[in-house]
C-alpha cells in the first residue's frame, strides 16, 4: 500500500474533522474556506513550522522524530488507535523500513486448539489480523455457524472463512449481526489500523482489493481512515436456531502468537443470552449427533 498516499489521506481527513472552538483557537470570522482546521493551525498547535506540517501532510513522515509526531497527534486530537495508526505509518515512510511483510498465521499450534477446547461454556475462538477464522471450540463454531456456512466468507476450501468478508459481501450478515452498521463500520477501521502496521501483507492488500471492488460500503468506509481498536464491549448476534444472543466478548492478544488473537464471549449471568449459550450447545450437539449418523450411514452404505 502507498506509504505516503496512506499519510497524506489520514492527517488531512483528522485535521477535516476539528473545528477552531474545539481546538481552543478563535475561529477569525464565518468565512473559512477549509473545513476543519487550516495547515498553519495545526503547525502552530503542534509547535513546527508549516512548511514542516505541509511537508508531513505530503506523506513525508520519514524524519519525524517522536515528539514531533506526538505534538501533531496531540493537535489532531487522535485517540490511542489513531496515535499507534500514525505510529505504524511513520515507522514504515523511515529509510531503514523493512519493505517486506510479515506473514500473518494461517494455522494454530495444536496446544492453542486444546486451549479453545477445554473452554466448555463460552464461545471461543482464534483470528489474525486479516480476520482469518483459524480455530474455534465447538460452542463458536455452532454460534458462527451462518458465517461457517456462508458461499462468499470462504470462496475457496483453502481459503479460511473470513469475518470481514462475510460482512460486506454476504447479505446474510444484515440478518446475523443486529448492529450490522456499527459491526461494518468497526471491521474496516480495524483493517486500516492492520494496514498501517503491515502495509506489505499480500494477502490483506488482495482482500481490501477484493472488498473495495464488490462492496461500496466498503469503499465509503475505508476512504474514510478511521482506525479503531477491538477489545472489548458488547455483541449482539441473531442466531437462526436460538434467536437474539446480546453477549459481551473480550479480544486479547496471545503472548506466544503476537499476530493471533483469543475472541470470547460470555452472557450475563441468568439473562436470556445466557439461556441461549445454553440452548446453543444444546443444538450444536444435536447437530454434531445428526453429521455423525449420516457419516455412518454412508459408511454402511
Amino acid at each position: 500500500m502507498d506509504n505516503r498516499a496512506q499519510v497524506r489521506e489520514f492527517l488531512a481527513s483528522r485535521r477535516a474533522r476539528i473545528t477552531p472552538d474545539q481546538a481552543g483557537l478563535p475561529a477569525y470570522g464565518g468565512n473559512r474556506r477549509v473545513k476543519g482546521l487550516r495547515r498553519e493551525e495545526v503547525a502552530l498547535l503542534a509547535g513546527v513550522s508549516i512548511n514542516y506540517y505541509i511537508r508531513m501532510e505530503r506523506g513525508d513522515l520519514a524524519g519525524a522524530s517522536e515528539a514531533v509526531l506526538d505534538g501533531v497527534a496531540t493537535a489532531l486530537q487522535l485517540d490511542e488507535a489513531e496515535r499507534e495508526h500514525l505510529q505504524a505509518l511513520a515507522r514504515s515512510a523511515r529509510p531503514t523500513a523493512t519493505r517486506r511483510a510479515r506473514p500473518s498465521p494461517t494455522t494454530v499450534r495444536p496446544v492453542i486448539q486444546q486451549v479453545l477446547d477445554a473452554i466448555t461454556g463460552a464461545p471461543a475462538w482464534i483470528r489474525n489480523a486479516r480476520h482469518d477464522i483459524l480455530a474455534m471450540n465447538p460452542l463458536a463454531r455452532a454460534l458462527y455457524s451462518p458465517v461457517l456456512d456462508s458461499p462468499v466468507a470462504c470462496a475457496t476450501a483453502k481459503r479460511a472463512a473470513n469475518t470481514t468478508r462475510f460482512i460486506y459481501l454476504d447479505p446474510a450478515a444484515r440478518e446475523f449481526f443486529v448492529d450490522y452498521d456499527r459491526i461494518a463500520t468497526d471491521a474496516a477501521a480495524m483493517l486500516r489500523l492492520e494496514a498501517g502496521r503491515n502495509p506489505y501483507d499480500k494477502a490483506l492488500i488482495t482482500l481490501v482489493g477484493e472488498l473495495s471492488t464488490q462492496s461500496e460500503l466498503f469503499r465509503q468506509h475505508w476512504a474514510s481512515h478511521n482506525v479503531k481498536f477491538h477489545r472489548s464491549g458488547r455483541k449482539r448476534l441473531r442466531h437462526p436456531a436460538v434467536g437474539e444472543l446480546d453477549l459481551n466478548f473480550e479480544a486479547m492478544e496471545l503472548p506466544s502468537e503476537p499476530d493471533l488473537r483469543l475472541n470470547l464471549y460470555t452472557a450475563d449471568p441468568d439473562t436470556p443470552a445466557a439461556d441461549g449459550l445454553k440452548l446453543l450447545a444444546s443444538w450444536a450437539a444435536t447437530r454434531a449427533a445428526d453429521n455423525t449418523d449420516t457419516l455412518d450411514a454412508h459408511d454402511v452404505r
